[in-house]
């Protein structure tokens, strides 16, 4: 398969959503959004919505809003001939790294059922928080996970690993600094190790993962 490229949506892929919204959720008889939802999204909120591209062919998509600080991923979508391909981690990729150092929360919601979603937040480091009734109407049930800022930093680490997030620039170390540390290693009376940890990137399938 072709690599997947992943990009801000434009007004452009207006109708491209739409079709997506039909092979992934009106094909197995789930509701679709509506044309006014996706056009906000194409128009309003394109920096943090994302198309996946394979050849030229849309084969997925993952919507978000940011404001204020907090960010709420909504729709992760990816048709079923690409769902077990990288798709879903370019597309959690490009989210991951436009919320990761500017929110200080980021909120999911899914039905119960809805394991692959579960597990995916779970996986992020989100926290099922509290269950919301008639969320999307009468009858609808979500539960409602969140990612804050102190899991951001203590995950950062993980996210690194995977390739979700870009690794930090550490700041250049002052020469009296590095003198001392310099020292410090060569003194026979501290002896230092190093261990790494390998972390698989994660398999996932995709539907409404970040909100269905």
């Amino acid at each position: 398969m072709s690599k997947a490229i992943v990009r801000p949506l434009e007004s452009r892929d207006f109708e491209a959503l739409m079709r997506l919204e039909e092979d992934v959720f009106a094909a197995t008889g789930e509701s679709t959004l509506g044309p006014y939802y996706i056009r906000l999204c194409c128009e309003f909120f394109a920096e943090s919505c994302f198309l996946a591209e394979v050849d030229g062919e849309p084969v997925g998509y993952l919507l978000s809003f940011v404001n204020r600080g907090e960010a709420y991923c909504t729709t992760l979508a990816v048709i079923p001939r690409f769902q077990r391909s990288r798709v879903t981690l370019e597309l959690l990729r490009a989210f991951m790294r436009r919320i990761v150092d500017h929110v200080d929360v980021c909120w999911f919601t899914v039905t119960e059922d809805n394991v692959a979603a579960r597990s995916l937040h779970a996986m992020l480091g989100a926290r099922e928080t509290e269950v919301r009734s008639e969320f999307y109407g009468k009858g609808d049930k979500r539960i409602v996970s969140r990612i804050d800022r102190a899991t951001f930093e203590a995950l950062r680490p993980k996210y690194e690993r995977l390739g979700l997030v870009e690794r930090r620039v550490e700041a250049p170390v002052s020469g009296e600094h590095l003198r001392a540390s310099l020292s410090e290693v060569a003194s026979p009376s501290t002896p230092r190790s190093r261990s790494r940890a390998r972390c698989p990137a994660p398999t996932v399938t995709a539907g409404r993962t970040c909100g269905g």
